[in-house]
């Protein structure tokens, strides 16, 4: 009997080849192939790169939610507007006030993960653990499937130089308007016709489906955010201007009251000018209250504090998998 054993070594895949050459007598039996693959990462057939390269290839993966599809949701990907896996650590881009800076563009540090094979296993500081099988549809898209909701979303791979933060931004520009406890008015032009809009120093946006989703008060300025009584409510809704991506327009209906038009400009993160047709007055509203979220769950706050040793459990509970 005589065994030739030849190891050959690839990137991605050990193939170890046995051959068998077994002679009885003056009988030669046909030769026997046997091939076994031992996986060390398991590429995606598509790209020929594992998944954990394929995750690490692009800077920003954008959560293109209108695609979403499914019964459920996954809480940390239905808020997020971009993600980002880092040598293990998963980031968030969840709010629009400081997109494009707070964390380099990558956002905040919100879990850690770990690929293998054609899965993905997200530990959210907030929404706990996820197991998503991803699917590679094109170079640069991806889709993250939980088989618990049955629920798929759709991700689009970019680097931070070519990803248009601001087009994101002014698309969801009404998030925007929630991220503060209040506005309050600091400014009014001295041109413009009286009107009742005057009056109005705070205004507050909600979640839409949360029922009446806007709130103005005429308390003075100046208030603590918890002692501002609201006086009127209502619903809001922001729209586009045809050929201008950076303005928008927004309505106030308020209850029993009629509405109120405005043409809504972005000065900087905490500040908006509200310009009123009608009575050609100049309003500005500055932010107060701002909220950090980290997740969909009611705007949670950050939690760091548990960090370090929720990272130790996850990579033990990794090693036993």
């Amino acid at each position: 009997m005589v065994l030739i054993i030849e190891i050959e070594n690839t990137q991605f895949m050990k193939t170890l080849k046995l051959l068998s050459f077994i002679l009885f007598g003056s009988m030669l039996l046909t030769s026997c192939v046997a091939e076994v693959i031992v996986d060390e990462d398991v590429f995606i057939e598509e790209s020929g790169i594992s998944l954990n390269s394929l995750l690490n290839s692009y800077e920003i993966w954008y959560v293109d939610i209108e695609r979403t599809s499914g019964n459920g949701e996954i809480p940390f990907l239905q808020k997020a507007f971009t993600v980002s896996f880092k040598n293990g650590t998963f980031y968030a881009n969840n709010n629009l006030v400081g997109m494009g800076s707070n964390g380099n563009g990558f956002g905040l540090d919100v879990g850690f993960y770990d690929a293998y094979n054609m899965t993905v296993d997200i530990d959210h500081d907030i929404d706990g653990v996820y197991r998503l099988a991803v699917s590679q549809l094109s170079s640069n898209q991806i889709e993250v499937y939980d088989g618990v909701t049955n629920t798929s979303y759709y991700l689009i791979g970019y680097q931070r130089s070519n990803f248009d933060y601001d087009a994101v931004f002014y698309d969801n520009i009404h998030y925007f308007l929630q991220e503060y406890r209040t506005w309050e008015k600091v400014y009014t032009s001295e041109f413009g016709v009286l009107n009742e809009f005057d009056n109005e120093n705070y205004l507050k946006f909600e979640y839409f489906g949360a029922g009446e989703n806007f709130k103005s008060s005429q308390d003075q300025n100046g208030l603590q955010i918890n002692d501002i009584f609201y006086d009127y409510t209502g619903y809001y809704e922001v729209n586009d201007i045809v050929n201008t991506f950076d303005r928008k327009t927004l309505t106030l209906s308020y209850d029993y009251l009629g509405n109120e038009f405005f043409k809504l400009s972005v000065i900087n993160d905490s500040k908006i000018e509200l310009f009123h047709p009608s009575s050609e007055t100049v309003y500005e509203f500055v932010g107060r209250g701002r909220i950090q979220f980290k997740s969909s769950k009611n705007g949670k706050p950050t939690q760091n504090e548990t960090k370090r040793h929720k990272k130790a459990d996850f990579l033990k509970l990794k090693s036993k998998k």
